[in-house]
């Protein structure tokens, strides 16, 4: 009995000092395979459904944006949005050199999408939904759209997927989708519902936007995905 007592007192003592296992993420280029991936699918459902002109696009996009995240979340993070990885950098959930990986592969794939896209989608059904112009109160209201839900939905996956409050949630897949599809039923006749630069270059290329308005666009959604995070850390000062 003493020899099993000191057996176990022995094993005892190893395990509370013994190094502890530090849990390693996935590799980088298995992040940016995902964040490619799931930009691809959902720049495809954009495309594809606008250029079809289904009434159901934006529970479509908002659906591929869903389950996307839910299949690569714990991967990547799931952003498939350079203002999102925008708003995670300035959150402190990524560093820049990972940041930069992720935006590589958001518009690489969001390009590829759209190549494809275009090659089984009639381009005149395309070509008809472009905003070839924006002047005066229409430049406004398209920024304020983009501005608006852009933040939304970067300020909603910043809360719902990082916080330390929602360690373990299911519900943040849900959460992201139905941002991107409200926004999309709210101002999509106003701006065309983008929220993201991937896919507001991405759609250019598809001819459902016009190249000269895209500065619009850009300028709206990465200053939304700056303010989300900036106002993420000025609300949440502990959690970093």
């Amino acid at each position: 009995m003493e020899a099993m007592d000191l057996s176990t007192s022995d094993a005892s003592t190893q395990q509370l000092t013994a190094e502890p296992v530090i849990a390693t993420g996935p590799r980088p280029v298995v992040k940016y395979a995902v964040e490619a991936i799931g930009t691809f699918f959902l720049v495809f459902t954009v495309g594809a459904a606008v250029g079809s002109h289904s009434v159901l696009a934006p529970l479509a996009i908002g659906a591929a944006l869903m389950v996307m995240i839910y299949a690569g979340a714990h991967l990547s993070g799931g952003h498939y949005n350079p203002a999102v990885t925008l708003a995670a950098l300035i959150r402190h959930r990524i560093g820049l050199r990972n940041a930069v990986g992720y935006w590589v592969s958001q518009f690489g794939a969001g390009l590829v999408a759209a190549l494809l896209v275009r090659t089984i989608i009639d381009p005149t059904q395309t070509a008809a939904t472009a905003t070839t112009t924006l002047n005066g109160p229409t430049v406004l209201a398209a920024f304020v759209a983009e501005l608006l839900f852009t933040f939304a939905l970067c300020y909603v996956v910043l809360n719902v997927a990082t916080s330390k409050d929602h360690p373990t949630n299911s519900f943040y897949g849900l959460a992201i989708g139905f941002t991107v599809l409200a926004g999309a039923v709210a101002v999509g006749g106003i701006s065309g519902g983008a929220f993201n630069p991937a896919v507001t270059v991405a759609g250019a290329t598809m001819h459902i936007f016009a190249w000269p308005t895209l500065w619009v666009y850009l300028v709206a959604q990465l200053t939304a995905g700056a303010a989300a995070g900036w106002t993420f850390l000025a609300l949440n000062p502990d959690d970093k």
